[in-house]
């Protein structure tokens, strides 16, 4: 069958596929989800290099990320150019429309990666992206309090956060920013949030890489930040068992909503009633001076340098020592 959108018809094969078995939601159901908020959608991804997570056999199958724009991409979806920190270059999928988003749901995509970057640029970050992860112990509702102190910390440094959902039990927070400055100065800014957040949150939130060091804290996840790490899209559909979505908010909601509320049922209707909340990011572009100000004060005046890289990094300049603490007690000194 096909699909119209955005004036561009979208050829949908196997409609009645079964994705998500529990609740019998089938491939034309995620595709009428994604046509449902396709605008939104579109406004998270587009323009951006942007990776796919796919569940062709639904999300009881195998899934993979395609991060590389397939053969049979069509001649209306662009591609961007980008390099991945081993330097090799990729051409990803960067979608202009939202007919796009449909083409890559009929490929078994649920989930859209896009990097925090636009096709103009894909070396300096155009959106500060902190996730706000909780530890085992804790839940979405230590992750709202994180969020409403991290909004107090945006704001003292001059930035605007828009929150939303992980899709998960996690908030996410996005700030649009001047493409000044590369990945590493981008990262080390939330790695300088993270810490002021930290300091005044010490029970509940931690910037600790390692999780043995974390406990029932909010880990804020800086990494989220390096070059070619992602974090699910506004309106993706993640892979559990209800099909629940990334659910942008308004941040008087952060306290009072469940995520587990969102889900491919209930945002089309949402979204019908109040739009895209986040459709007010458009336009925006913060300074990140002050926070890259503040991250030079926590290495002058507190000693706090950088902090580790994910492992299949190569060796970064300033990182510490990629080893567990428990490991480095109990190696002996040489």
């Amino acid at each position: 069958m096909e699909l119209t959108v955005g004036g561009r018809a979208v050829r949908l094969s196997s409609p009645d596929k079964v994705y998500f078995p529990e609740a019998g939601y089938t491939k034309l159901d995620v595709a009428r989800y994604f046509e449902a908020v396709s605008e939104g959608a579109l406004r998270a991804v587009r323009d951006r290099p942007t990776t796919l997570q796919r569940f062709v056999d639904g999300i009881g199958g195998e899934a993979f990320y395609q991060k590389r724009a397939p053969r049979d991409l069509p001649d209306w979806i662009p591609t961007a150019r980008i390099a991945f920190p081993s330097g090799r270059p990729a051409d990803e999928m960067c979608p202009t429309e939202p007919a796009a988003i449909l083409w890559a749901a009929n490929r078994g995509a649920l989930t859209f990666h896009p990097w925090p970057v636009r096709s103009a640029d894909t070396d300096h970050p155009d959106e500060l992206r902190i996730d706000l992860d909780p530890q085992p112990g804790t839940d979405f509702t230590d992750a709202a309090r994180a969020a409403h102190e991290l909004r107090k910390v945006l704001e003292e440094l001059g930035l605007r956060g828009w929150p939303k959902t992980s899709g998960g039990r996690g908030l996410h927070v996005f700030v649009p920013i001047l493409p000044r400055w590369d990945f590493v100065e981008v990262r080390h800014a939330v790695i300088a949030i993270g810490r002021e957040l930290e300091r005044r949150m010490p029970d509940e939130v931690t910037t600790a890489w390692w999780k043995e060091e974390r406990g029932e804290r909010i880990f804020v996840d800086f990494n989220q930040m390096a070059r070619d790490r992602t974090i699910a899209s506004a309106y993706s559909i993640r892979p559990f068992p209800h099909a629940p979505v990334s659910a942008p908010l308004h941040w008087d909601e952060v306290s009072s909503v469940r995520p587990d509320q969102f889900d491919i049922r209930t945002m089309p209707q949402r979204y019908a009633e109040l739009g895209d909340v986040h459709a007010d990011m458009e336009g925006e572009a913060f300074d990140l001076t002050a926070a890259l100000e503040l991250s030079e004060q926590d290495a002058t005046e507190r000693g706090l340098g950088d902090m580790p890289y994910p492992p299949e990094y190569p060796k970064m300049p300033g990182e510490p020592k990629r080893v567990q603490p428990s490991r480095a007690k109990a190696e002996p000194e040489h």
